[in-house]
C-alpha cells in the first residue's frame, strides 16, 4: 500500500551521533554450527534451512503489508502518551492534594512506560523508519531515559541483538553484575545476586546508562578513553535534560500552589515505577527458566536458520491481555521481537501465532507464561545462581 501522506525523508544522522560500526557475525550459507544447541540437536541442516526460509517468508509478508493502518497506530499511541504525560504533570502541580498526587503519579507512570516500551524502544529499533517521518525515526528520536539513544542503540541493537545470549559476547547476560546462567563462572561476590537485582530494579535506567558506557571494554582496552569521554559528555547532557524536566520544571511550577515537595516526590515515584516495570519485562524476556544461552563455539559456522533458532530458544514470552502487551511495548512477544526486531511492534501478536506453530512443527521449545510466573522463574534463577554449582561429590554426600 502506498502512503502518499508520508513522503518526507528523514534527515541523515549527524556523524557525531552515529553508533560505532556493527560487529555482525558472518553467517554461513550452508552447513551447521560446530555444536548445535541441545534443544535443536535433532534437526538436520535441511530442516534448519527450511525453517529459516519459513521465517523469512513471514517477515517479508509483514514488510509488504505494512501501511497506513500501522502508521495510524503508532501516531495514536504517541498522542495518547503525550496526553497522559501532560495530564500527569498538570495534576502534580496540585500534588499537595492527595487525589491529585495519586492521579498525577499514575498518569505520568503510564506515560513514561508507554514512551520507553512501545514508542522509544521500538522507534529506536527502526521499526517505523519506513514511514519516512523525521519526527518518528530511529535517527532523530530521543527517549525519556537517562541513557542517550545513540549509546543504547549500539549496545542493544548492534551487540545484544546480534550476539543474543552468547556468553562472552552478549554483555546483556547479567549486565556485568548478575549471574544468570551456569556458564558464567561463579565468584564470591555473586552471593549478592538477589540484593543487586533488588537494588537495580527501581534505578534501572541509571544501571542501563552506566552499562552503555562499556566501562569493562575501556578497562580491557577494547574502547578508547576518547570514546568514553565522548559518551560521558553525551550522558551528561541527557541527564541534565531529564533532571530539568522532572526535578526542576515540574516541581517549580508546582511551587506556585505550595506543592513543590509533593510534586518532586511524584516525579521520583513515576520514574521508579517505570524502572521497576521495564526491569521486570526485560528480565522476563531473557532470563526465566526455559531460555538457553550459548558458548562462542556453538555459533561458529552458524547459518541464518541457526541464527533464527538461537533467537527462538534464547528468549521467552509473557502471555496476557492486549493492554498488557501494549504496556510491555509488545516485548511480551520477546521471541518474535528477537526474530524480527525491525518489524512494527503492533504486528507481533499475529506473527506469534505462526512462530509458535513453526516451533511445534520442528520440535523446538516456545517458552511463554503469565507475568507472575515469568517473574517468579527469573527471581528463582537469580537466587539459585547466587550460590556455586554443587560438585558431584557434594551432591553424592547430600543423597
Amino acid at each position: 500500500m502506498t502512503i502518499t501522506a508520508l513522503t518526507k525523508f528523514a534527515p541523515a544522522e549527524p556523524a557525531e551521533t552515529k553508533a560505532p560500526p556493527r560487529r555482525r557475525p558472518v553467517l554461513a550459507k550452508e552447513g551447521h554450527p560446530t555444536v548445535r544447541p541441545d534443544a535443536a540437536a535433532h534437526l538436520t541442516d535441511e530442516q534448519v534451512a527450511e525453517l529459516g526460509r519459513e521465517l523469512d517468508a513471514i517477515r517479508d509478508a509483514v514488510l509488504a503489508e505494512r501501511g497506513a493502518k500501522d502508521a495510524a497506530y503508532i501516531r495514536r499511541v504517541i498522542r495518547t502518551q503525550r496526553s497522559l504525560e501532560l495530564g500527569g504533570r498538570a495534576c502534580l502541580v496540585f500534588a499537595s492534594l492527595p487525589p491529585a498526587w495519586v492521579a498525577g503519579v499514575a498518569m505520568l507512570s503510564v506515560a513514561k512506560i508507554l514512551e520507553n516500551m512501545e514508542i522509544g524502544h521500538n522507534v529506536l529499533h527502526g521499526q517505523w523508519d519506513w514511514m519516512r517521518d523525521p519526527d518518528i525515526h530511529s535517527t532523530t528520536w530521543e527517549w525519556d531515559f537517562v541513557t542517550p539513544a545513540a549509546s543504547w542503540k549500539h549496545t542493544h541493537n548492534d551487540l545484544h541483538h546480534t550476539w543474543t545470549n552468547v556468553v562472552g559476547k552478549d554483555r546483556d547476560v547479567g549486565y556485568n553484575i548478575l549471574r544468570v546462567d551456569p556458564k558464567q563462572e561463579w565468584q564470591p561476590w555473586n552471593l549478592g545476586n538477589p540484593l543487586y537485582n533488588a537494588l537495580l530494579a527501581p534505578v534501572f535506567e541509571w544501571g542501563i546508562a552506566i552499562y552503555d558506557l562499556e566501562l569493562q571494554d575501556v578497562a580491557e582496552g577494547k574502547k578508547s578513553k576518547t570514546d568514553l569521554r565522548r559518551d560521558l559528555k553525551a550522558m551528561g547532557r541527557k541527564v541534565a535534560t531529564q533532571f530539568a524536566k522532572d526535578y526542576v520544571a515540574t516541581p517549580a511550577v508546582a511551587a506556585l500552589t505550595g506543592s513543590f515537595v509533593p510534586a518532586l516526590l511524584g516525579t521520583l515515584a513515576a520514574n521508579a515505577i517505570r524502572n521497576v516495570w521495564a526491569h521486570a519485562v526485560i528480565f522476563c524476556g531473557h532470563f526465566p527458566d526455559g531460555t538457553d544461552t550459548f558458548t562462542e563455539e556453538m555459533i561458529q559456522g552458524e547459518t541464518r536458520g541457526d541464527w533464527y533458532v538461537r533467537q527462538m530458544i534464547g528468549s521467552a514470552n509473557i502471555s496476557g491481555s492486549k493492554a498488557m502487551h501494549l504496556m510491555t511495548g509488545n516485548l511480551s512477544h520477546q521471541i518474535e521481537h528477537h526474530l524480527f526486531p525491525d518489524l512494527p511492534s503492533n504486528r507481533y501478536a499475529e506473527v506469534a501465532v505462526q512462530v509458535r506453530e513453526i516451533c511445534a512443527r520442528y520440535g523446538l521449545p516456545y517458552t511463554t507464561g503469565p507475568l507472575w510466573k515469568q517473574v517468579g522463574s527469573t527471581w528463582g534463577k537469580i537466587f539459585r545462581l547466587a550460590l556455586p554449582e554443587r560438585k558431584p561429590a557434594d551432591a553424592a554426600r547430600v543423597r
